[in-house]
């Protein structure tokens, strides 16, 4: 019954204009901050599969790393072991260190990434060459994959260049030698291509062979950095991340794609949330119109509530009365906003209209993608302000008492 009562006096034209003004006024500020919220819930969202899709181009389902120092023992029989666990699509071992690059009068300092044969297995980066081809050669004829940042620092054309590019390595001794330069090791290799995969890789990341890299390094047979691995079901990464760490023991971490990049992953999801709070005070604001509005409604209505009043309804019927105005207020706002933001949803995915300023992105146009959870997060909060703003107003509304002569 009191949903029937709101409802007309939502519908109904009152007597001063100002309550109709501040009632819609209310619920376009509703509709304004929920279209804002849902769009830029959506936009993050976008931005947050694109960043995971190119970071998984690079970075395996599953990583296992040492627990403490650079490098860990890793044994034939246990790798044996850990390929032998269902769901594992590939397994690769690498090793990786901080190297200097010089090709005449240029150089940089890069992450070099030493690789086994079975790392197409794990990693996209073969897929994605921008020169050249994948080729990370041999111990006796070392190849070079640059990142695309790389190539242009060093001056080179990656599947062009003909001349050796000199690497320094720190080299792990075992000796008390005095020498300092006796724990720098100095290697030539060719480069065969470039990859270009995203800003933080291109800029960064060098690729060889894994013999070579332990050969400059001085490593054992059996000791490397990590072991990579790719999954069959990348979704129950969690699940046999646990269990692997449960195999190895305490010498070794086992990490997976998210927990590899978590601090990236970790200031995305602040940055959405904080955008979200930010978005949420218009509706805060929006709340304080509601009060006002609401407040003036009872005024106007104290004789429709002194006949209900006199005709039995409690004060119980008379607060659910405004306090389904005042919600009332909150559906139709947000479902507006809710409505709008689909429509600018659907013609950004389908015609890409509003598009990303400067050239230095992988796209052009802002990504968006619709989360059935952001759709109830929003419409849950426009309902739980509408309520604690509508509260005061039917409180205070059912605890007076009026009369037909008022």
């Amino acid at each position: 019954m009191y949903l029937k009562f709101a409802w007309r006096y939502f519908k109904a034209k009152k007597s001063t204009n100002a309550i109709n003004i501040i009632s819609w006024v209310t619920a376009g500020v509703i509709a304004f901050s929920t279209l804002c919220q849902v769009l830029v819930l959506s936009v993050f969202n976008g931005f947050e599969d694109l960043v995971k899709s190119l970071y998984s181009n690079f970075y395996s389902d599953v990583k296992v790393i040492p627990a403490r120092g650079k490098t860990f023992v890793l044994t034939q029989a246990q790798l044996n072991e850990i390929n032998k666990i269902p769901g594992i699509k590939g397994t690769s071992l690498d090793v990786e260190e901080k190297a200097l690059l010089q090709n005449g009068e240029q150089q940089t300092v890069v992450l070099l990434k030493g690789v086994d044969s079975n790392y197409y297995k794990v990693s996209g980066v073969p897929q994605k060459m921008y020169h050249g081809v994948y080729n990370v050669g041999t111990l006796d004829n070392p190849k070079l994959i640059l990142g695309a940042g790389i190539e242009s620092a060093l001056g080179v054309q990656a599947d062009r260049n003909l001349f050796p590019v000199t690497v320094f390595l720190p080299k792990k001794t075992y000796s008390d030698n005095p020498n300092p330069l006796s724990a720098l090791s100095e290697g030539n290799a060719t480069t065969s291509g470039s990859f270009s995969i995203q800003q933080d890789f291109d800029n960064k990341y060098v690729i060889t062979n894994l013999a070579f890299m332990k050969q400059q390094m001085n490593y054992r047979p059996d000791e490397y950095s990590a072991l990579e691995i790719s999954l069959v079901n990348p979704g129950k990464a969690d699940e046999f991340t646990n269990m692997l760490q449960h195999k190895l023991g305490g010498r070794y971490k086992v990490l997976t794609k998210y927990q590899q990049n978590i601090s990236l992953y970790h200031s995305m999801h602040l940055e959405k949330w904080f955008i979200y709070a930010v978005l949420t005070l218009i509706l805060i604001i929006a709340a304080f119109n509601m009060v006002g509005a609401l407040t003036m409604l009872v005024l106007e209505k104290r004789k429709d509530i002194s006949v209900l009043q006199s005709l039995g309804a409690d004060k119980s019927l008379i607060q659910k009365i405004f306090l389904s105005e005042g919600i009332l207020l909150a559906v139709v706002g947000a479902s507006i906003g809710i409505i709008l933001a689909l429509i600018i949803c659907f013609l950004q995915m389908k015609y890409h209209i509003i598009k990303l300023v400067g050239n230095s992105f992988l796209i052009d146009y802002f990504p968006v993608k619709l989360v059935l959870t952001d759709f109830i997060l929003v419409i849950c909060t426009s309902l739980i302000i509408a309520f604690a703003a509508s509260w005061f107003p039917a409180k205070k509304a059912s605890r007076q008492m009026f009369n037909l002569k008022a």
